[in-house]
């Protein structure tokens, strides 16, 4: 019998992730597209690094900055009862950060492709910054709210590098479905790692192929 806790696991860190990237992101990308700041190209380069970074690199420091050997480690365990290494809480925050640039550019994309004259519109109306983003902008981007969750939730299904450093395999509390997939194939139970895999595999071809319908108007051709 398949051990469905890995999926489980997999599933929660995925959705609370995407729940909290999008509220990090969304101001996030709406400053990226509106400033002028002459550190928006240092914060560009910070929030894409994931993009690029080997997971293992990005896993091994947030591994030694939570540890409670360290300084920061220590002091989150001692003040806040934090110790993020080896829990699923370190799971989540060490996701947030590895899958933030996939919910960041499609957000900061369709900021940048918006009218202009919406927000003006907006302001001679009297409304707020804050009215305005959650109002007027973000109802004009669902194409790109749609992108950045699904994008952000299926990269952290497949996560392994980050999730091993950070979390370690701890079953029933940081073994994702990823660490289990590869705990069947060294321990050679093939048939365990198929299933797992078939099932990651079908769940996130399915959830891109939607998104690629909605975004496409398929639904509205069919519809109309």
């Amino acid at each position: 019998m398949i051990d469905w806790t890995p999926l489980i696991l997999t599933f929660k860190l995925a959705f609370i992730t995407t729940i909290l990237l999008l509220v990090v992101a969304i101001p996030l990308s709406y400053w990226l597209a509106y400033t002028k700041s002459k550190f928006k190209p240092i914060i560009e380069t910070l929030v894409s690094m994931p993009l690029v970074l080997p997971p293992t690199v990005l896993g091994f420091y947030m591994l030694l900055a939570f540890s409670p050997s360290n300084a920061f480690g220590n002091w989150l365990d001692e003040w806040l009862g934090l110790r993020l290494v080896f829990s699923f809480e370190g799971l989540i925050l060490a996701s947030v950060i590895y899958s933030l640039p996939f919910m960041v550019h499609p957000l900061q994309s369709g900021f940048s492709n918006l009218s202009v004259s919406l927000k003006e519109a907006s302001y001679v109306l009297g409304k707020s910054k804050l009215t305005t983003l959650f109002k007027v902008l973000l109802p004009n981007l669902k194409t790109s709210l749609l992108t950045g969750i699904v994008l952000a939730f299926a990269h952290t299904i497949g996560e392994f590098g980050v999730v091993l450093m950070i979390g370690g395999n701890i079953s029933g509390k940081t073994k994702v479905a990823s660490i289990a997939i590869y705990d069947e194939v060294e321990s050679l139970n093939y048939d365990a790692a198929n299933t797992y895999s078939l099932i990651l595999f079908a769940i996130t071809f399915i959830i891109l192929l939607l998104v690629y319908l909605v975004n496409g108007g398929y639904f509205k051709k069919v519809i109309s």
